[in-house]
């Protein structure tokens, strides 16, 4: 349905816009799920890592797993935020994306492919969510 605003055109809100915000949602809850699952393999104790010598940003194991659990918790949180719509939760999106970018460049040493794995999903959900932010803005002025 097209937006009727004084002094422009009507725009037409864009299904991409839509879709790409509800892949940004699911995106942050499955790598929030995947932090948990390597929190919890962190805490287990087990010898799942190896920890690479005279990295700058070593920690223990535990510590990871620490780090990924709560990192879990707050981007799958972020995810469901994202399903509300609100302006507020696109942006705790980008930026909680940022911050698991950040926490899988440094454990980079530890689990290589799992971490480029994680920063590219990352990198699809702030693209998600910042390329059609403008489109999402004129839906929520429409419900009003």
């Amino acid at each position: 349905m097209p937006e009727v605003t004084a002094g422009r055109p009507p725009q037409e809100v864009s299904g991409w816009a839509i879709g790409f915000t509800a892949f940004a949602g699911f995106m942050l809850i499955l790598i929030g799920i995947f932090h948990i699952f390597v929190g919890i393999a962190g805490l287990a104790s087990n010898p799942v890592f190896v920890t690479a010598p005279g990295y700058i940003l070593r920690f223990n194991l535990v510590t990871w797993g620490w780090i990924h659990l709560i990192a879990g918790i707050v981007v799958a949180a972020a995810g469901f935020g994202v399903f509300t719509g609100a302006m507020w939760a696109r942006v705790v999106g980008v930026i909680v994306a940022l911050i698991s970018m950040f926490v899988n460049f440094a454990f980079l040493p530890y689990y290589p492919l799992w971490a480029i794995l994680i920063i590219a999903l990352d990198i699809a959900v702030i693209w998600a969510l910042t390329a059609h932010g403008r489109d999402i803005a004129m839906e929520e002025q429409q419900q009003y």
